[in-house]
């Protein structure tokens, strides 16, 4: 701790390039993001999520999901305080819409199921989302490893679009595939939490009583998972994608993509064998698995795959840092796998490096020169023709012995977007078009698994007064 203390002051005291707004073309977009923000899990007609199980499992016992036993029912509440922002001077806001929200459906009853749809629109939802909201998709037969999924997701984001298109002129279909199809289907860290080794999580699997998805795929190895559940999201975005540009996009004249999170990968020893583990990471993490993976990938038929291909406006990319690859080869004894497959391991950059500055995350280390490395090889490998950062920031530990004042006076913060800027404006200089960026995030929230261990807030939320106030911090 007191080296991982010593490495952000040296960060804090390398010079801050000033970057302000006049630096930027006069249509980029700064805004914030949000996802876990949301709170009022029992309001107007709202269905219980896949999150709502995950952070309900292990209260009880020793060993529980979230980091400090917290859980998303009221978050901080942005169900009933979304007002703030109009003081923030953000241009723009990017949230999730929750199907659970606007759909009266519970996967966790003997409902039918032939169509998400047979249990009506909750018009309370609706409302809710007509002013502000997110929170996640949910899952009941299967979820992503059922390919029943890509029609159902197609019925929701029709109503989306249906209820919200007018407005709405920047549509992502899917946020984070990777997270979702590693996290959730093959380490067990996320929810649904599959395919995790734990004998805890393997109990925790039969939850989902209405799925009839036993935890291992069907040829009895969960490696696989994150593969199927990767296709299925790729097809749900593309007929999403044709859906809105066949039946919404010519009149009501938005946009539409997908957003991408993905390290920058530099190898950790000047030779082939680890640049081309660095380029197969970049493949795994951000290229959608491709073709490095060989047999364990789902086949696209000729239809599929047309669909899929240019299934985008615009791509959204959430950055936060940068990592070393190091080849390793794939265990010959063992059955294809996600974890395997990649011949590899990743590790954070060397301490000698003060630019690999760590602060409250363990995953996190601030790399500011990876959004530009991952911008330009983004622009070469794929041509992307418009980019937006929708996603980018840092977390630090709780620390309830500050003073709101105290907590308010973020030089980290502010270094770190100063500096991420600085790298960005460098990436737009080199060809790369990007359009915004948005911060991660608006204010303090639900982590995840961290719970509310870590602050990314831009706005400091005090959680012991009892009224989650938002204070801007400097």
């Amino acid at each position: 701790m007191n080296q991982d203390k010593t490495a952000l002051q040296d960060y804090l005291t390398t010079p801050t390039r000033i970057i302000r707004l006049d630096d930027f073309a006069k249509d980029f977009v700064f805004g914030s993001a949000g996802t876990s923000l949301s709170g009022a899990a029992q309001e107007d007609g709202r269905g219980p999520s896949i999150w709502d199980a995950w952070t309900m499992l292990g209260l009880s016992s020793p060993v529980c999901n979230i980091v400090d036993r917290s859980d998303g029912n009221v978050a901080i509440d942005q169900y009933h305080k979304n007002k703030l922002m109009k003081k923030t001077g953000l241009t723009a806001y990017k949230f999730s819409i929750s199907l659970l929200r606007i759909l009266l459906v519970n996967f966790e009853q003997n409902v039918d199921l032939s169509s998400i749809l047979s249990g009506g629109i909750n018009g309370e939802g609706i409302d809710f989302y007509n002013n502000l909201i997110d929170t996640l998709l949910a899952e009941g037969y299967g979820g992503f490893l059922s390919e029943n999924i890509v029609k159902d997701y197609c019925d929701y984001v029709e109503l989306c679009f249906w209820e919200f298109g007018d407005r709405v002129k920047h549509w992502i279909t899917i946020n984070e595939p990777y997270p979702f199809c590693v996290y959730g289907y093959m380490t067990g860290t996320f929810s649904p939490g599959r395919g995790s080794s734990s004998p805890d999580n393997n109990d925790a699997i039969c939850r989902h009583k209405g799925s009839g998805v036993p935890q291992a795929c069907a040829d009895r190895n969960p490696g696989t998972k994150p593969y199927l559940t990767g296709h299925h999201l790729l097809l749900a975005h593309a007929y999403a994608i044709h859906l809105y540009r066949r039946e919404f996009q010519p009149y009501q004249g938005g946009n539409i993509g997908i957003t991408e999170v993905s390290h920058f990968f530099e190898l950790f020893n000047d030779t082939q064998e680890d640049r081309n583990a660095a380029l197969r990471a970049l493949d795994f993490m951000l290229g959608c698995m491709r073709n490095a993976a060989g047999d364990p990938l789902p086949k696209f038929t000729r239809e599929q795959a047309k669909l899929i291909k240019d299934s985008y406006d615009f791509l959204g990319l959430n950055y936060y840092t940068t990592y070393y690859a190091t080849y390793a080869p794939r265990p010959s004894n063992q059955p294809p796998s996600f974890s395997t497959d990649q011949e590899l391991t990743t590790s954070k950059a060397s301490e000698s490096d003060i630019f690999h500055c760590q602060v409250g995350s363990d995953w996190l280390a601030i790399v500011p020169r990876g959004i530009y490395n991952l911008l330009v090889y983004i622009r070469e490998k794929y041509n992307i023709g418009l980019i937006y950062i929708t996603e980018n920031g840092v977390g630090d530990l709780n620390d309830d012995d500050l003073t709101v004042l105290e907590a308010c006076k973020d030089q980290i913060r502010i270094k770190y977007h100063q500096d991420h800027f600085h790298y960005l404006k460098m990436a737009i200089r080199h060809g790369v078009n990007v359009k915004a960026n948005f911060i991660w995030s608006f204010a303090n929230n639900f982590e995840w698994s961290d719970g509310f261990t870590l602050r990314f807030g831009i706005f400091y939320t005090d959680f012991r007064d009892g009224h989650l106030t938002r204070y801007p911090k400097s």
